[in-house]
């Protein structure tokens, strides 16, 4: 969202807290307070609505209430003179003399501040973001390079989304003031939101030893080690911050899901199951951690823990986001019993509340697969061979989600050659860089800007891969997978750059893969297409077109691989996959669930396993209220060998 989208969002808020404003100047102060009601239920978290109800209160000689409001202001936004200035008063008139010293001392503050600085922190705080920085820029342009100053308008240039923008301002305030520890805190996180997960935990780290039991520096520590996919070290850091005095319900939960799911990447399941469930003593009803038993596959839920989701999920005062994810994890709690019906009503509600801030558009991607044939054409890469950088270490597995990725990953991650890494995203951006992001669908615009691409541009991205994968290679083995499965829109760019790359297309029967996706919760905003049957069903034919064109322009380019043959017949499927990654046959690839390492997908728990039917025919049981699947997916259902 631009910010003049922004503004535009905010104009109807304005103006309800000007009516506010008007009665309460008149005299009517019901009616004002009815208006600020209304205002609160739209934008709980515009401060300033909270200041004007405290005036409403004063004039109705209420102070308690008044004090109310004045302590949501400030807490949402701690630079308001006014309300500052009210709550000292208010606090001293109630003989609360630490109070309105504490309020006193922050007026004091923000005085000594210019007052161009403390109207744009202000703005910003309440989502102003437009004015915020017109405020800002105005100053600076007459102020010359206030460093804090500088860091304001980073932060308002990071919350408008324009990173690579705020990185550079956070840069040049760290040049003039490298011990603004603020400003580097928010340096890495303008670092860690692009996915610069190293650098980022090296500016955490620089903060931990100038204060190491900071929670702000160790958590934003342990966001980088994640996103490096280097879990051993959070456990100890959780651990620490679990120490901690005081701490909230809400953060004892939030800590205890997050070291759960440190321990079930790293295989150690009884230690994580223990934490969930004490994330649920701690939060009763967190959904996450419903949901973290649920995604561990293997887990059963007993008849007290169905009874307690469905008392959190039946709450009318619940979070949306808790109740999918409490959805999803009763949908898999019935399905274990064979519940079918109510399974699939709780898997189609959780659907439908997660569909409804889904950005995906079918008809979009569809656009975008059109436009990806449009240019990559045999006669496009014919005129570029020999481009890009000559190295085979790459091995990418892709395809669509729940196809069976992980399970080829631990495959070929279990030979002595092979590193596995995780889902990496940097082929994806590469394509952003290059072509810039559809919103709706993520996938590329301007794929026209390829042809303009250079023969050095095209190695230098293969160098450049290289030298960012580093970092997640921590074996030095020759070889290492990339299993980001939404890279099969990437191959034309992905052959581009790195012509001697391996990639392997790991396909699963339509139905069996359809439903999969639809019983499955991913995080944030990935795979959007699977919360709807037809979008569903769509994604599965566009995957197939477009894999059937890379075959056409890029003959014997990637090899494809069906989950049913790799569980009827693992043997030879392995034996197959060596010989197209020109790597001898090893046995351990065999005994793949006894490889120890951290796996970050929802299957980690199931390739710990030796491998079984046991997934390929559970659609059936959902039959009945699969039809809308079966007929988007249409042709597909007969073709996808093909």
């Amino acid at each position: 969202m631009t910010i003049t989208d922004i503004d535009a969002d905010l104009k109807d808020r304005d103006a309800l807290l000007q009516q506010a404003r008007h009665l309460r100047v008149s005299g009517r102060l019901p009616a004002a307070l009815a208006v600020l009601a209304r205002l609160e239920a739209a934008y709980p978290r515009f401060s300033r609505l909270y200041q004007e109800r405290a005036h409403c209160h004063i004039g109705l000689g209420d102070a308690p209430a008044a004090l109310a409001a004045l302590h949501a202001a400030v807490r949402l936004n701690p630079t308001l003179p006014a309300s500052w200035d009210m709550l000292e008063q208010l606090s001293r008139r109630a003989g609360d003399t630490a109070q309105a010293t504490m309020a006193a001392r922050h007026l004091s503050t923000l005085k000594q501040l210019p007052r161009e600085v403390v109207m744009a922190n202000s703005l910003l705080a309440d989502g102003d973001l437009g004015p915020a920085e017109r405020v800002i820029r105005d100053y600076l342009r007459r102020a010359g390079g206030n460093v804090g100053a500088l860091h304001l308008l980073a932060r308002i240039r990071q919350e408008s989304g324009a990173t690579e923008e705020a990185e550079t301002l956070l840069e040049a305030v760290l040049a003039n003031a490298p011990d603004y520890h603020e400003a580097r805190l928010d340096y890495a996180m303008v670092l860690l939101q692009q996915q610069k997960h190293l650098p980022a935990r090296q500016q955490a780290g620089h903060l931990l030893a100038y204060d190491p039991d900071n929670r702000d520096y160790l958590k934003q520590y342990a966001a980088a080690c994640i996103g490096l996919g280097d879990y051993e070290p959070l456990i100890a850091i959780y651990d620490r911050l679990l120490a901690g005095e005081a701490l909230s319900a809400a953060e004892i939960a939030d800590l205890r899901l997050w070291r759960a799911a440190a321990l079930k990447i790293t295989g150690n399941q009884a230690e994580a199951i223990a934490d969930y469930r004490a994330a649920l003593e701690a939060l009763p009803s967190h959904g996450a951690a419903w949901f973290g038993l649920a995604n561990l596959k293997t887990w059963r839920f007993s008849d007290d823990d169905i009874v307690r989701m469905r008392a959190a999920e039946s709450a009318t005062t619940l979070q949306d986001m808790d109740r999918v994810y409490l959805c999803f994890a009763l949908g898999k709690a019935l399905e274990d019993r064979a519940e079918f019906a109510g399974s699939w009503a709780y898997y189609a509600k959780g659907n439908a509340v997660r569909r409804q801030t889904a950005r995906y558009r079918p008809e979009v991607a569809e656009a975008a697969l059109a436009r990806l044939k449009s240019v990559f054409t045999a006669e496009f890469f014919a005129e570029r061979a020999g481009w890009g950088l000559a190295d085979p270490a790459p091995i990418f597995v892709l395809g669509l989600p729940r196809s069976g990725s992980t399970l080829i990953e631990q495959i070929l991650a279990s030979h002595s050659q092979v590193e596995g890494t995780q889902e990496l995203t940097l082929i994806g951006r590469y394509a952003a860089e290059l072509c810039g992001q559809d919103p709706e669908c993520g996938l590329p615009l301007d794929i026209e800007a390829l042809r303009h691409l250079s023969p050095d541009a095209a190695r230098a991205l293969g160098e450049r891969f290289l030298a960012e994968t580093r970092t997640f290679r921590r074996l030095s083995r020759p070889f290492f997978i990339d299993k980001m499965p939404n890279n099969f829109w990437h191959i034309g760019l992905i052959h581009l750059i790195l012509p001697h790359a391996t990639i392997i297309d790991i396909r699963r029967e339509p139905m069996g893969c359809g439903f999969s996706n639809l019983k499955q919760l991913f995080g944030t905003i990935n795979q959007e297409f699977s919360y709807d049957p037809l979008h569903m069903g769509r994604h599965y034919r566009a995957y197939l077109d477009l894999m059937r064109h890379w075959d056409k322009v890029l003959p014997g380019r990637v090899l494809r691989v069906h989950y049913e043959d790799v569980v009827g017949d693992i043997e030879g499927s392995v034996q197959r996959m060596m010989r197209h990654c020109g790597l001898p046959f090893e046995p351990a690839c065999l005994a793949f669930h006894e490889t120890r390492r951290s796996v970050r997908t929802p299957s980690s728990e199931q390739v710990r396993r030796p491998i079984n039917r046991e997934g390929l025919d559970q659609w059936q049981n959902f039959a009945p209220w699969l039809e809308p699947l079966k007929e988007a997916l249409g042709g597909a259902l007969n073709t996808y060998r093909l």
